[in-house]
C-alpha cells in the first residue's frame, strides 16, 4: 500500500466519528474532497497524502511526530505548514484574528507550491460548503463559527486568494475566486 492509500485509511480512522461543523455528513469527507482538488493539480502521491492528512493535528489527537514516523518528513511538513495553532486554553472565538494572521503569514511566505496547492484544496472546499449553507441560510451561516462577522471572514478568505494568485491558472483558484465573489461580495456563479 502506497503513501496515499495508507494516508486515507488513517485520516479516516483519526477522524472517525465526527461531524463537519454546519453539515451533518462525516468529517473524512472534506479532507477526501480537499484531495480531490489537489489531484486536479497534481498527481504527487505525498501531496495527496499532505492533503487527505490536512486536519488530523489540528483536529485529533494525532501529532507531527506520529506523522513524521508514518508518512515520512515531507507529508508531516505539508501537513504542519496547513495546521493552525487553535490554543486550546483560551476561547476560540477571542482568537480568531490572531490565529488566521499566523497562519496567513505561513502561505505568505512559503515557496512551496504543494503548500499552495493544498491551502487552495482545502479553502476551496469550506468555500464550496460556505456557498451550500449560504444559498440555505444566507448571513446566518457565520452564526455556527467562532467568527461571526461575514466581513471578518471575507477578509481571511479574500487574503488566501490574493495570496495564491500565482495558482490563478487553475481550475480550482478561479472556482474558489468566484465563490468568494458568490458568498462575500454579491457576486454570482
Amino acid at each position: 500500500m502506497d503513501v496515499f492509500d495508507r494516508a486515507i485509511r488513517f485520516a479516516a480512522e483519526a477522524h472517525s466519528g465526527m461531524v463537519r461543523r454546519g453539515e451533518n455528513a462525516p468529517y473524512i469527507l472534506h479532507p477526501m474532497e480537499v484531495a480531490s482538488i489537489v489531484g486536479t493539480m497534481t498527481g504527487d502521491r505525498e501531496i495527496l497524502a499532505a492533503a487527505i492528512l490536512h486536519d488530523t493535528i489540528e483536529d485529533t489527537p494525532v501529532t507531527l511526530g506520529q506523522l513524521q514516523e508514518l508518512f515520512g518528513p515531507r507529508v508531516a511538513a505539508l501537513v504542519a505548514s496547513e495546521t493552525e495553532d487553535k490554543r486550546p486554553d483560551q476561547p476560540p472565538a477571542e482568537t480568531w484574528f490572531e490565529r488566521k494572521t499566523e497562519t496567513l503569514q505561513v502561505l505568505e511566505y512559503t515557496r512551496d507550491r504543494a503548500v499552495k496547492m493544498i491551502w487552495l484544496g482545502d479553502k476551496l472546499s469550506n468555500m464550496r460548503s460556505f456557498y451550500r449553507m449560504y444559498l440555505w441560510r444566507g448571513d446566518r451561516l457565520w452564526e455556527e463559527f467562532n467568527q461571526k462577522d461575514p466581513s471578518s471572514q471575507h477578509w481571511y478568505y479574500r487574503t488566501i486568494g490574493t495570496l495564491l494568485e500565482d495558482l490563478r491558472d487553475e481550475p480550482a483558484w478561479q472556482e474558489y475566486d468566484r465563490l468568494v465573489k458568490a458568498v462575500f461580495e454579491g457576486g454570482s456563479l
